[in-house]
């Protein structure tokens, strides 16, 4: 089992933890708020079990039907992720509204409190285990769920200090509004998280800095040719997608022309573990001298 995998496993266990004590901190309580809470935990329990799917489908070898690989996969998870932040977000309004209609003093705030209070610095424990690790092993899906756990872990604090405030003033109408400021917050989650993702789908560029160290990259390793131009990147999970044309001279041998482009390669990879990479071999007179990368 890879490192992604046991991360994706283990944020199913932990997101199962959550879910148990914030359901539980409900059931003490009868908070709309911290109802709220626990439905968004019911949504990092399906969305941890989507990475999981999704990381194993992309860390399938390309076959025949797909020649490029399967590292796609991550962008659709973190999609149907969004999606279904948005979906909570939608429910937890709901009960926001319930709670307006009909407000209430809590049960037991006190145990409920606590009992939500160490659901939240679970989840911060985890969420920065995510996004740091899922940086490292450049897996969108890790991150994405990393990102929605940290928006988690924000509305709890929220949602600990309003309920809390609610129980010290007497305001019972205190419980709903925070339930619903809740929502709001999953909501913006939801579409940033999306928004990420679709730019993957859509074979968006790698970032100006990734973009910059592989102009200096073949640059320097491009000794013997005359320039580089027409480069072209996208970025799939792990994956950096480059490719660009080489001019050199004329009287190049196909074999010192493959030694240049080896050259390149094994210099990117050094830069881009598991990038790939294709380089068009053409004749001095294709040389355009504008979008230069190498001269």
């Amino acid at each position: 089992m890879s490192a992604t995998e046991r991360l994706a496993f283990g944020s199913i266990l932990v997101g199962l933890i959550v879910l148990a004590l914030k359901t539980l901190a409900w059931w003490l309580t009868g908070s709309v708020a911290l109802l709220s809470d626990a439905l968004e935990s019911t949504v990092n329990v399906a969305t941890a079990v989507a990475a999981l799917i999704a990381i194993r489908v992309a860390a399938k070898p390309a076959d025949r039907s797909h020649p490029y690989g399967h590292h796609k996969a991550e962008f659709f998870s973190a999609v149907l992720e969004g999606v279904m932040i948005i979906v909570a977000a939608l429910l937890i309004l709901r009960e926001a509204w319930h709670g307006f209609q009909n407000p209430r003093m809590l049960d037991a705030p006190v145990e409920g409190l606590l009992v939500n209070g160490a659901a939240s610095i679970l989840n911060a424990l985890w969420c920065w285990v995510l996004i740091s690790r899922g940086r490292r092993l450049r897996s969108p899906a890790l991150v994405a769920d990393g990102r929605h756990l940290l928006s988690d872990v924000i509305s709890s604090v929220g949602v600990v200090a309003g309920v809390a405030l609610a129980v010290v003033t007497g305001w019972a109408v205190l419980d709903p509004a925070l339930a619903a400021l809740v929502a709001l917050n999953i909501l913006w989650s939801g579409w940033k998280v999306m928004a990420s993702s679709l730019s993957g789908l859509m074979d968006e560029a790698v970032s100006e800095d990734t973009l910059a160290d592989i102009r200096a990259t073949i640059s320097d390793a491009a000794t013997g040719a005359i320039e580089a131009h027409d480069l072209r990147t996208r970025h799939a999970g792990p994956r950096t997608f480059i490719d660009f044309h080489l001019v050199v001279d004329g009287q190049t041998t196909v074999d010192a022309a493959h030694d240049i482009c080896d050259r390149i390669e094994q210099a990117l990879k050094r830069k881009l573990p598991g990038a790939l990479i294709t380089i068009h071999v053409e004749p001095e007179h294709k040389a355009k001298h504008s979008g230069v990368v190498v001269i």
